[in-house]
């Protein structure tokens, strides 16, 4: 099974679920992205499952990747989003997050380096550890991955992601250049890390050569069941269909299992959602 790590779901701001004034940020693509939209785009190449990050320019809710859910229970999951502005109520929903629609874990973006910076999230780790609650998150270049280090250290029960192998998100060629800060948290045992975007970060067409060492190095760091396939298709530069071809045609030092670990095995069992459909 082919499972994509990262793609974002929302709805247009409505009167009865409005969006954050002031906006947070600029939605990646006009009109929203559905999971009727979703779907298409995975049936056409093949991909069978995904799992949901809702738009932070939505806000915190999760209502309607829940919704979507609900309606297409066989493919899809979510990293919801919480609160970390006010940790006293969200604190609260952590023992039963897991039991809503859906619901695998949390994904932290906005405001997450300054939060690491500042040590204000020990409610967060804590409690997400204790409940066995995975947790993606978007640190952006190397001397803040000091302190995910930290985290590590102090609760390695915790199940980490890091979203776009923590890199800044710039399409410059330089976005490389902390990559070794990454591969430094591979010592822990419970740090994981999302292959996702991966074409924003090179400078060439399809097969994007100038990323294979790269990704290289992060095989040699985390292995394949360590490294998550991902396309964050609202951002994506190029086609699904190369983002896919990609890990899934290219890269000759893989083998055809590292490519199942890669492609969906590795994170279905970090996050729990175990391969028994298909479509």
């Amino acid at each position: 099974m082919i499972t994509d790590a990262q793609m974002h779901l929302w709805e247009l701001d409505r009167p009865d679920r409005p969006w954050p004034k002031p906006q947070r940020g600029e939605p990646q693509r006009e009109g929203g992205w559905s999971g009727e939209e979703a779907i298409a785009a995975m049936d056409a190449i093949g991909v069978d499952r995904t799992v949901i990050v809702p738009a932070v320019v939505a806000g915190d809710k999760n209502e309607y990747a829940k919704e979507v859910v609900a309606k297409y229970p066989d493919r899809f999951r979510i990293m919801g989003r919480i609160d970390i502005a006010d940790p006293e109520a969200s604190a609260r929903l952590l023992p039963t997050w897991k039991s809503q629609q859906g619901m695998l874990g949390v994904r932290l973006s906005l405001g997450v380096d300054k939060q690491l910076e500042e040590r204000s999230l020990e409610w967060l780790w804590a409690g997400c550890e204790e409940h066995g609650i995975p947790i993606m998150m978007l640190p952006q270049g190397g001397p803040i991955l000091d302190r995910v280090a930290e985290v590590a250290e102090q609760h390695p029960g915790l199940t980490i992601i890091l979203d776009h192998l923590a890199l800044r998100l710039v399409q410059d060629g330089t976005a490389w250049n902390t990559l070794d800060a990454t591969l430094a948290l591979a010592r822990f045992p419970k740090v994981n890390v999302k292959v996702s975007s991966v074409p924003n970060f090179s400078t060439e067409p399809y097969p994007y050569r100038d990323v294979h060492p790269h990704i290289r190095r992060v095989y040699d760091a985390y292995g394949p069941r360590r490294m998550f396939w991902g396309s964050d298709f609202t951002r994506l530069r190029g086609t699904y269909m190369d983002c896919l071809r990609l890990f899934r045609d290219e890269m000759d030092f893989l083998s055809a299992e590292d490519r199942e670990w890669i492609l969906g095995r590795g994170i279905a069992e970090c996050i729990g959602w175990p391969e028994t459909t298909a479509r």
